[in-house]
């Protein structure tokens, strides 16, 4: 896949029966890849997936991410080889621990997440790659003579979802990239995407690590209109997992932790302008399009677009196609 690819995410949020419209609507408007999230109890991640996948011809859809949990590891490699063998090179999936809260209300919680996250992407890419049953007994998952009826007909890029650095490594190791979460400022992608190429050294794998990695975005005229527009989506998400490497990235983890303990309003009041411009993409067209190439440039081979405030998606996808495609360098 080249590099400086322009995604979309369509959130979580999006019904069910909108996506293959909206997908359709990314591709004709020139965007390179439309990414859904398997957020639970939204929509259905592979059949999301199927839906932008069938109402388009030349965009690549990412799924980032599912829980490597939720499914066993041989279901998800019979719906990841269906969806490939329909719309060949086209599917991105990604694999990560699942958000813990969702994973608890379904009491598949690991001892050993990092654990069971390996056993599952190791058993998936051996379902994807080898006609050969497989038969194995991990901790988590146990395999007995499976193989795949219908294989893949071609390789499928596998995708860790993780931000922690031994998760970042373990993604080389094991995965072709690392889908980055919202809140990943330029100096994190270049951290990740290095220890990603690491963990690929480290196995002895060749190739490309990729780093798609998620922005909150917001395009306006009005530059401080547009930082509202984000201002409380990243509150929102500041709230939710606290201080992480993300934010760590710029030294920013303190005070995060420090407004995070006012809650959701205290972020939303005490947040730095500069936080906002380092963790989102937001401002006038020209700014907008500076910030995608910088992420382009810190190694973010795909910069996946999350237009803010979500009911202006549809809005904001015009506003980007018309005032900010034109203006990359690519």
């Amino acid at each position: 896949m080249a590099a400086s690819r322009l995604g979309i995410l369509l959130l979580s949020t999006t019904a069910p029966e909108r996506i293959g419209q909206m997908s359709a609507r990314c591709e004709d408007l020139g965007f390179d890849e439309v990414w859904l999230a398997e957020d639970y109890f939204f929509y259905g991640g592979f059949n999301a997936a199927a839906q932008a996948l069938a109402a388009t011809g030349r965009i690549r859809v990412g799924l980032g991410v599912i829980s490597c949990v939720a499914r066993h590891p041989a279901a998800t490699a019979m719906e990841i080889a269906s969806l490939e063998r329909s719309f060949p090179g086209r599917l991105l999936p990604g694999i990560g621990h699942g958000v813990p809260a969702w994973v608890a209300q379904m009491g598949l919680t690991p001892k050993s997440p990092m654990r069971a996250l390996t056993e599952a992407v190791t058993g998936i890419r051996t379902l994807l790659t080898s006609s050969e049953p497989f038969t194995t007994e991990g901790e988590y998952f146990t395999f007995r003579d499976v193989a795949l009826f219908h294989p893949p007909g071609g390789e499928v890029p596998l995708y860790l979802g993780v931000i922690g650095a031994k998760g970042c490594e373990l993604a080389g190791r094991i995965a072709d990239g690392n889908v980055l979460s919202v809140l990943a400022p330029t100096e994190y992608v270049t951290w990740a995407r290095d220890l990603g190429q690491r963990g690929m050294a480290a196995a002895g794998r060749s190739g490309t690590f990729s780093v798609p990695t998620y922005v909150l975005t917001a395009v306006d005229e009005d530059r401080d209109r547009a930082r509202r527009a984000v201002r409380e989506s990243l509150a929102f998400y500041l709230d939710a997992i606290g201080p992480t490497p993300l934010t760590g990235a710029i030294g920013i983890n303190d005070t995060v932790a420090e407004l995070a303990a006012g809650g959701f309003a205290a972020l939303v009041d005490g947040m730095p302008d500069e936080w906002v411009d380092r963790l989102a993409i937001c401002g006038t067209p020209d700014e907008v399009a500076k910030r995608i190439e910088q992420y382009w440039a810190a190694g973010a081979d795909s910069v996946v677009l999350s237009p803010q405030p979500a009911d202006t998606v549809g809005s904001q996808l015009e506003l980007i196609a018309a005032e900010v495609l034109p203006r990359l360098s690519r």
